[in-house]
């Protein structure tokens, strides 16, 4: 799996719009953690403020896209504030080791947890001796 950069962690990048169509929209790359398991990959990447029905994932030609917008828990015109809620984004480009079709997610407390499985080809096999 290779990262396709698009924005780095540490800074904020404004993604094109078409002129006069719509606000322009921030992002920053969502810090991951990725675990290699014998049975394939683990992503975990981190989307505070992010739910489900904001948070899109999706495979389209080997790449596995990350999109997620933050809303405040709080409904309303805040009178103060120290941070500013950002649009997540983030791309990976697979291998074809990835069993794409056998791709799952889970969203908790923040934390989006994909599940990327080896093909049953990209396993690793034990293979029988036979003695002659």
């Amino acid at each position: 799996m290779v990262e396709r950069t698009v924005a780095t962690q540490q800074t904020q990048q404004v993604a094109p719009t078409a002129e006069g169509t719509r606000e322009r929209e921030r992002y920053v790359a969502p810090p991951v953690d990725i675990y290699e398991t014998p049975e394939g990959l683990v992503v975990m990447a981190d989307l505070p403020g992010v739910s489900k029905d904001d948070l899109e994932v999706r495979v389209d030609n080997h790449v596995l896209t990350i999109r997620g917008r933050a809303r405040p828990a709080v409904q309303a015109d805040p009178i103060y504030r120290e941070y500013e809620l950002v649009n997540f984004f983030r791309q990976f480009e697979l291998t074809e080791k990835i069993d794409e079709s056998r791709i799952t997610a889970e969203l908790k407390h923040g934390v989006l947890t994909l599940h990327l499985p080896k093909a049953e080809e990209a396993k690793p096999r034990k293979i029988e001796v036979k003695v002659a």
